[in-house]
């Protein structure tokens, strides 16, 4: 989002521009920094595990709730089983609803140029070690909840936390995704 006032420094994600002239030279700062923000385009940005049931639909709906303004965001995977209702469960406990997502094989996502295929479970990245297009690989890999283990609220802790360890790599987007090799 752009931020600024009519005099001082205004800038959005890719632009800075001096807003110290009054008048019309004023009111035209404001209109080019306004129109080169809402031109830049989002990152495509797909979230890939094995069955797109966990921690890839946790990624998606946490993009789609914090990065909504730089991150277009997808989720699929190499052999998609359905979306756990425990990941349900849990993002709407942190207040985000993904309710409507359904579980996608990577193929049902043909045509889309990605810029970014991010890998969040090692299987993922073995299977697809190499993505056709533009789209430059990432890999952060997090526990699988599905395989959780216990009492039903020891199986719940495990999907908060890693729900929780998913949300802190999210708010570090996009910069860690163009940082990287």
């Amino acid at each position: 989002m752009c931020t600024g006032r009519d005099v001082g420094t205004v800038s959005c994600p890719n632009f800075v521009l001096r807003n110290d002239n009054a008048g019309l030279y004023g009111f035209v700062n404001r209109f080019k920094e306004k129109t080169m923000c809402e031109a830049k385009e989002k990152i495509k940005v797909l979230f890939l595990c094995t069955g797109n049931s966990c921690r890839s639909q946790i990624a998606e709906g946490w993009a789609k709730h914090l990065k909504p303004d730089v991150i277009e965001a997808y989720s699929a995977g190499i052999r998609p089983i359905g979306v756990n209702p425990k990941t349900i469960e849990v993002m709407t406990e942190a207040g985000v609803d993904i309710s409507d997502h359904t579980s996608k094989h990577i193929d049902d996502l043909v045509g889309i140029d990605f810029d970014y295929v991010v890998t969040v479970c090692d299987n993922a990245r073995e299977q697809c070690p190499v993505f056709p297009g533009r789209a430059k690989l990432f890999h952060k890999a997090f526990d699988d909840p599905y395989f959780a283990t216990g009492s039903e609220e020891e199986i719940m802790a495990e999907f908060r936390r890693v729900r929780d360890q998913i949300k802190v790599f999210v708010e570090e987007l996009p910069e860690i995704l163009a940082n990287s090799k």
